[in-house]
C-alpha cells in the first residue's frame, strides 16, 4: 500500500507567479514589474490571488473591523489585453496630488490604468507615493 501524499497547496506568492505566467509575455513582464514596485514599497505588503487576480494587502496588525470593509486590501489587479488596471478598494481616502488615482466611485475605490511597461515606469514614483500614503492611513 502506497502512502498517499496530499498535494501541497501553492503558497500565495507561488499562486501569484503562476497566475502571471498565464498572461501574454509582454503583459506578464509589465505585471511582474508592477509587482516588484508594490512589494518593494513596504515590507508589510503581502500578495495573494483574490477575486481571480493578483492582489496586494497590508499584513501588519490592525484594529478589528468588518471584513466586508476590505481595509487590508491595497491593490487588486484587473487585467486586460490592452491595459492593466489597478483597483484601490479604498483609494478615495488617499490625498493623491499626482492625479494618478482616477474615478469617483461611491464605494471609495479608485483606479490607476497603465498601457504598457513604459507607462508604468513613467508613473512608478507616483504609484509608490500613493501606496505609502495609503499605509499611513491604516487604523493600527
Amino acid at each position: 500500500m502506497m502512502n498517499s501524499i496530499e498535494p501541497q497547496k501553492p503558497s500565495d506568492t507561488e499562486a501569484v507567479s503562476a497566475h502571471i505566467k498565464k498572461s501574454e509575455p509582454a503583459l506578464a513582464k509589465t505585471i511582474e514589474y508592477l509587482r516588484k514596485i508594490i512589494l518593494s514599497t513596504d515590507k508589510q505588503i503581502g500578495e495573494r490571488i483574490k477575486w481571480n487576480n493578483p492582489s496586494f494587502y497590508y499584513t501588519g496588525g490592525m484594529k478589528p473591523f468588518n471584513p466586508k470593509e476590505y481595509k487590508r486590501e491595497i491593490i487588486v489587479f484587473n487585467l486586460h489585453k490592452e491595459r492593466i488596471m489597478l483597483v484601490f478598494p479604498s483609494g478615495a481616502k488617499v490625498n493623491d496630488e499626482s492625479g494618478l488615482l482616477e474615478g469617483d466611485y461611491k464605494d471609495g475605490r479608485r483606479l490607476v490604468t497603465f498601457k504598457d511597461l513604459k507607462d508604468v515606469k513613467s508613473k512608478e514614483k507616483s504609484l509608490q507615493k500613493i501606496i505609502k500614503d495609503w499605509l499611513k492611513l491604516i487604523d493600527k
